[in-house]
């Protein structure tokens, strides 16, 4: 209900700048409000039919979710482990831009710069409706730091979002299922941040209740110094990638979110990255931008408007 009753204020407020801005004119040949008031007023009114479009293709239940994104280096060496840290960078930078608590779960660092994998959690309504547009291979072209001719390189990463679920959603795991294991955290660059194994390593082995076929996963937390809220993180890590495997099934007949689980490597990318073209496209929409710096900067706005636009009612 709180839900709908956001989603009517906000039409309601929608109403009213048009309203608004069909008497403006009138209000302009009288001297009232100048032309310059009445441009103001038709950018606003704009932008928040915009908005409430935008949020109209965020019906689905798990839209109004947070969200858990892992990112995984891929194909490229050293130029692919400092891809996968700065899109992390990217990320975080997006979320805390839109009013987001971004949280690393899980870090591990490359073993000269960048990040192996990492796990972020999203907090707040609807992370998970706006970065589900960001699940597939993201791919960079640049000439590399790390090559002695400084040749141009091109190079892989993967990003994969969930929901972030909560209490008020139930997911049954049997006990039986899970091994844990302990160990010592360690931060970027594997300088060690904690002497007492307070990491913990969660191998979950199941199977699909449906069709018997083994589910596993593998998920790490090292969070804070508490062993015991590193558990309670990782299951409910545990229970959002079982809820999105769910979801996934549900949605065999359109467009499932694993079916953009590609190998990481050329061919499979949902978005260029080109540093020397300055250009920057996403492959399923066509939009572009040259204003690399700035996406990287986590302005990725415009990339996930196009996306749910013309996919978020399938998504």
């Amino acid at each position: 209900m709180a839900g709908i009753k956001a989603w009517v204020e906000e039409y309601d407020a929608v109403v009213k700048e048009v309203e608004d801005l069909r008497l403006m004119p009138e209000f302009v040949k009288e001297g009232v409000v100048t032309e310059q008031e009445l441009d103001e007023q038709y950018a606003r009114a704009m932008h928040r039919i915009e908005e409430l479009e935008l949020r109209n293709m965020l019906r689905r239940d798990e839209d109004r979710m947070g969200a858990i994104m892992d990112i995984n280096s891929g194909a490229g060496g050293t130029e692919a482990l400092d891809w996968a840290g700065m899109l992390l960078r990217m990320y975080t930078r997006w979320g805390e831009a839109h009013g987001y608590k971004v949280k690393v779960l899980d870090y591990q660092a490359g073993e000269e710069v960048g990040v192996k994998s990492c796990t972020l959690e999203f907090e707040g309504e609807y992370a998970y409706g706006y970065l589900k547009s960001e699940n597939g291979v993201h791919r960079m072209v640049r000439l590399s730091p790390f090559n002695a001719n400084n040749k141009r390189q091109t190079t892989f990463a993967s990003v994969f979002v969930s929901p972030a679920i909560d209490d008020t959603i139930e997911i049954t795991v049997n006990p039986a299922d899970i091994e844990w294991d302990t160990f010592r955290s360690s931060g970027a660059g594997g300088q060690n941040v904690n002497k007492v194994e307070t990491a913990v390593r969660l191998r979950y082995h199941g199977k699909d209740a449906d069709t018997g076929e083994p589910i596993e996963y593998l998920i790490e937390n090292m969070e804070t110094r508490s062993q015991l809220m590193n558990r309670e993180n990782a299951m409910r890590i545990l229970k959002s990638k079982l809820y999105q495997r769910e979801l996934d099934k549900r949605m065999a007949t359109q467009q499932a979110l694993e079916a953009t689980k590609k190998r990481i490597e050329w061919g499979s990318q949902i978005r260029s990255y080109v540093f020397d073209d300055r250009r920057v496209k996403d492959h399923r929409t066509g939009v572009q931008t040259s204003d690399v710096e700035g996406v990287m900067d986590g302005d990725l706005d415009e990339f996930i408007k196009a996306y749910l636009m013309e996919f978020g009612g399938q998504a």
